[in-house]
């Protein structure tokens, strides 16, 4: 835990007692702040108040005595309206802020100088900030990784010389953080999403742009409009910019070639890595969130032969695009996170030949615009409530059967693979859909599907069964 120890002695309004909300309540009460509580949830209350927090509806407490409002991400602050509470603390000039923000003041008061890298953008932000973790774990730094990715950040070990901090940040996050300033900070990609909290594409790119506008160096993605336009403005302001691109040369920064990562320095074009044969990094995606890596990781004093190293090494992240087992010439892939087609997409591009597992809880659209893809799919394997809607999309395009269970998907996906003779080949979980028909979440239906493979016989799993821990 960080204990919250700039706060010591004051009182603090907190709202949101979900997981980072009680973590952040702990973390204030154990640096001495006086907390005051609440939630819409009189659960999530009666919880808090069993735990030792102190919890008053915040509709009544004198917010003229409170030195600073911490709110939940996950409560509007902006749009389609802000919550009662931050109407509250606003009218009574008390300063909104989130958990991150916290973490970077605690850092600044303790630790200013211990190496903190910080991920945002639309897409990539779990992996990269993974596998930026992974390396700096493999060069035997004291790493610490949370934040968005599922880490609360003030669970983590303090700040203190030489240890490394790599924190994954929602858009909530940063528009609740005003002072966070990363070593390394990175703009991956920005693309239409989360808009009904943001109200508008402009206002969503504002927001991100706030994290690498108080970085020392600022790792951007410039293969969109947006995020180019963010890198030019954040170098004129004076921040260093390493610009990072999958689809064109950049004359400063990390760019791909394929599988090949350049570094362009001083004029000079220099092959620094090839993802060509590291399974967890395949396809142009990962090309950007390796490039970002490897930026940022030479940005905090990662030797080259470290990073590479941990580029060879990286596991993967759980249920994305995910190898766990090899049999012969097929690889297993756990795709379980990605819930719509969009995020389908990603995994279907980087295989050429994929027995793919698909169905569950459908989403509006379906697998329509996955079509560019069917060529690649040598059988479709359709389970849950979406698979009569998948089989008529695929009609005649992909031969598919309607396997109901993931269980039964898994056996007869494995054995046509093992029959095929045409070369490598991938049998693939990319459901395309949310789970929640057959399973509590993705993570679930993802431990199955291992599970499934791990039953096979002949497999030599890359993970241990329903652990994703390499």
């Amino acid at each position: 835990m960080i204990p919250v120890t700039t706060l010591k002695d004051k009182k603090v309004a907190l709202f949101g007692l979900g997981g980072s909300g009680f973590a952040t309540a702990r973390a204030l009460i154990s640096g001495g702040a006086e907390v005051t509580a609440w939630d819409d949830n009189p659960d999530s209350v009666a919880k808090a108040s069993a735990e030792g927090i102190r919890t008053e509806d915040l509709h009544s407490i004198d917010w003229s005595q409170q030195a600073l409002f911490v709110l939940s991400p996950g409560v509007p602050l902006t749009h389609p309206k802000p919550h009662w509470t931050v109407d509250l603390a606003r009218a009574a000039g008390v300063e909104i802020v989130g958990d991150v923000e916290l973490f970077v003041r605690e850092r600044r008061a303790h630790a200013p100088d211990c190496p903190f890298i910080a991920i945002t953008g639309t897409n990539g932000k779990s992996t990269t900030t993974a596998l930026i973790a992974h390396i700096l774990n493999s060069a035997g730094y004291d790493t610490q990784l949370g934040g968005n990715i599922g880490t609360a950040v003030l669970t983590l070990d303090p700040p203190k010389a030489g240890r490394f901090f790599v924190v994954e940040c929602s858009s909530y996050q940063i528009d609740l953080a005003p002072t966070l300033n990363p070593s390394a900070g990175i703009l991956l990609n920005l693309t239409p999403d989360h808009l009904d909290r943001h109200g508008t594409m402009q206002h969503y790119a504002d927001v991100k742009e706030r994290l690498v506008a108080g970085s020392d160096v600022a790792v951007i993605g410039i293969d969109d409009s947006h995020s180019a336009l963010i890198a030019d403005r954040v170098e004129r302001a004076g921040v260093k910019v390493v610009r990072i691109s999958r689809r064109s040369v950049v004359a400063e920064g990390i760019y791909a070639e394929g599988a090949k990562l350049i570094q362009a320095a001083g004029g000079a074009m220099l092959p620094f890595a090839d993802l060509d044969g590291i399974q967890t990094l395949r396809g142009s995606h990962n090309a950007q969130n390796a490039a970002a890596a490897v930026a940022a990781c030479l940005a905090v004093g990662v030797s080259a032969d470290d990073i590479r190293a941990g580029l060879a090494s990286f596991p993967g992240l759980k249920h994305r695009m995910q190898p766990v087992g090899k049999r012969g010439r097929v690889v297993f892939v756990n795709d379980s996170k990605a819930t719509n087609a969009d995020a389908a997409a990603p995994a279907l591009s980087s295989y050429d030949r994929i027995y793919w597992i698909a169905g569950g809880l459908p989403k509006s659209g379906g697998i329509t615009t996955l079509a560019p893809y069917f060529p690649r799919i040598a059988k479709a394997y359709l389970i849950g409530e979406a698979a009569a809607e998948f089989a008529a999309t695929l009609g005649e395009a992909v031969p598919y059967e309607i396997s109901g269970t993931l269980e039964r998907a898994v056996a007869h996906a494995a054995a046509d693979a093992e029959r095929d003779e045409s070369g490598s080949s991938a049998v693939m979980l990319s459901p395309a859909c949310a789970s929640f028909d057959q399973y509590k979440n993705f993570e679930v239906r993802g431990d199955a599907f291992v599970s499934h493979v791990a039953a096979l016989d002949g497999m030599t799993m890359l993970i241990g069964p329903a652990t994703g821990e390499k």
